[in-house]
């Protein structure tokens, strides 16, 4: 945040200090008040119970040795109220632990441990982390609060102008029995049209919201996979050290596979289409479908060999079906059998029963469980975002939306019948491949990375400064140097004064003021052998000539995906240039 900056007082984060020694207190509130957050303080573990009851506390940060409770006690009695089980937790203490006493901490529910003496900038780096994880997820509470306002009113104005319609009609219906009748039918189509109309504006919407919500998480967890992937190099070979970073590892790296399925069903997500044959699909997938599905289910296929070949991506395929198979285990804890139907469809109308599908050919794959089913009111939300039967903890509520979204951006639908006690079948349609599988050849050439010069130089471009330290870190330990730019304009003045000694440019996208796909055609005209790569956490980028020829960098990335774009782009831009090597500008 900038110094002139003044943050709205509604904005900030509440953060609870719990101490008891006011001198450190104080300390803290002078590392900390630079954040422009709401600093609380609290001497006791009452006083911090307190606080925390009648207040809205974002993070904690607690003395480990207090003469009432110590830390680790009042972190388990925080963690025992169920408003508090996601709080983070901080432990701060001069005390010299051992990595037992850590782990105890780790097990009461802290996600940090800072030792005392302080080092300010330390401290005030991890509270950002965390303060600005629960502003965006308040801030998300409140658009969906408001998005729920929005919808109810939508549904008001809707209802009360079908009424007018109604009672319009009704009036023409006593007139004339026949007209009555052509009323009726036209009656019926009008309300199947609205309804339609309706859940796609409210689909769209929320699609919007989650789609920007989701970049957003892309970039935290691309400073914090960024990070842990840095300081698993330098930590020492102790196994307790390393377990606890592989935890922290796979909490971002299932963060990243959330943000995806929030990508998908916003249908934002970048696909890559290709013939697939359904059959060789399902074949490949057997042995994970079936120890997904445990001893208790039977598994059938029916898919003939000779199916036509469907056009989407091979690896979000594979996703939905496995998350449509896990749908059905779930619906049978007691056991089962589940079948797998793929059949061909020619579509000759707008709409069949029910899917909205252009005429064309399809390939209909189907899902039948024998399970617990669903009622009318449940399978009317069940392509909803975030809505799940499976209880607390069980369940994201995407798996279905994530499916639905593959299906529309593929052009293809999705359809769901569901009877309680019977079962439930979901049925997906996917449009036909233009070619056979067999004749179809991977045009990608992927060149192997090679050893380039240290001395090779990369121009970073990104707004988020966190996302642009990690990033710059990360290509530094590679061996590269690194100038950071967090806008296209600053970008282009260093490229006008220093365009000899850069090797390859690494943009964001989505910046204000000027866009990534906007500095790449800018680059293009001033310097066209200049290498650019683009990154970006969704794929809402217009399909033009200079964004499908830029390499892609998929946020949040790993050193190694970094290491291999950067050396794949300057060696083909060595091979384009007239033998200009990196070692000829030492």
């Amino acid at each position: 945040m900038k110094a002139a900056e003044v943050k709205d007082p509604n904005d900030r984060v509440n953060i609870l200090l719990v101490d008891d020694q006011p001198a450190k207190l104080l300390s803290y509130e002078a590392i900390l008040g630079e954040l422009d957050e709401t600093l609380i303080t609290a001497t006791t573990a009452r006083e911090a119970l307190s606080w925390l009851l009648k207040t809205d506390i974002g993070l904690i940060l607690i003395d480990v040795c207090m003469p009432e409770l110590d830390g680790f006690e009042l972190a388990s009695m925080i963690r025992e109220h169920p408003r508090f089980q996601k709080t983070p937790l901080i432990f701060v203490s001069a005390v010299q632990l051992t990595d037992l006493d850590r782990l105890r901490g780790y097990e009461a529910g802290a996600v940090d441990y800072v030792p005392v003496p302080v080092v300010p900038e330390v401290l005030r780096a991890k509270v950002r982390v965390f303060v600005e994880l629960h502003r965006k997820t308040r801030q998300l509470e409140r658009l969906n609060a408001e998005l729920e306002n929005r919808v109810a009113e939508r549904t008001s104005e809707l209802e009360a102008s079908a009424r007018r319609l109604k009672e319009s009609e009704q009036q023409l219906i006593n007139i004339n029995e026949r007209l009555e009748n052509l009323v009726e039918a036209r009656t019926r189509e009008r309300e199947v049209a609205l309804a339609q109309l309706f859940e796609a504006q409210k689909i769209d919407t929320i699609g919007q919201l989650t789609g920007g919500v989701a970049h957003d998480f892309n970039n935290l967890l691309m400073a914090i996979l960024g990070s842990l992937e840095l300081l698993r190099k330098r930590l020492p070979d102790e196994p307790r050290l390393l377990r606890l970073l592989d935890n922290a590892v796979q909490g971002a790296e299932r963060g990243a596979a959330l943000t995806q399925r929030l990508l998908a069903f916003a249908r934002r997500q970048e696909l890559k289409p290709q013939s697939v044959q359904p059959q060789q699909l399902i074949s490949g997938m057997r042995d994970l479908l079936d120890r997904a599905l445990g001893p208790g289910i039977e598994m059938k296929v029916d898919i003939a060999d000779d199916l036509w070949p469907i056009e989407a991506d091979f690896n979000q395929l594979e996703l939905a079906i496995l998350n449509l198979v896990v749908n059905a285990r779930d619906a049978m804890p007691e056991g089962g059998s589940l079948t797998i139907v793929a059949r061909e469809e020619t579509h000759v109308q707008a709409a069949k029963h029910g899917a909205q599908l252009a005429p064309g050919d399809y390939v209909r794959v189907e899902v039948i469980d024998t399970g617990m089913g669903m009622d009318e009111s449940t399978l009317a939300r069940a392509r909803e975002p975030f809505f799940t039967t499976k209880g607390p903890g069980k369940g994201t509520g995407l798996g279905l939306s994530m499916v639905h979204g593959l299906a529309a951006q593929s052009g293809g639908a999705l359809m769901v019948t569901s009877q309680i006690n019977v079962g439930t079948k979901v049925i997906l349609y996917l449009p036909r491949a233009a070619d056979d599988c067999e004749d179809r050849e991977d045009t990608s050439v992927r060149v192997a990375p090679v050893a380039l010069s240290h001395q090779a130089t990369v121009l970073l471009v990104d707004d988020d400064a966190l996302v642009r330290t990690g990033t710059a870190e990360m290509i530094e330990d590679l061996g590269f140097v690194v100038i950071e730019c967090e806008s296209a304009h600053e970008a282009l003045s260093v490229i006008d004064t220093r365009a000899e000694e850069i090797d390859v440019v690494i943009t964001d996208h989505a910046m204000p003021g000027m866009s990534g796909l906007e500095l790449i055609r800018e680059l293009a005209a001033r310097c066209p052998d200049m290498p650019v790569i683009l990154a970006s956490g969704f794929a809402e980028i217009p399909d033009q000539q200079d964004a499908a020829t830029a390499p892609r960098l998929a946020k949040p990335f790993r050193q190694s995906a970094v290491s291999d774009a950067i050396t794949n782009a300057v060696r083909g831009a060595q091979r384009k240039a007239p033998v200009v090597a990196l070692e000829a500008r030492r």
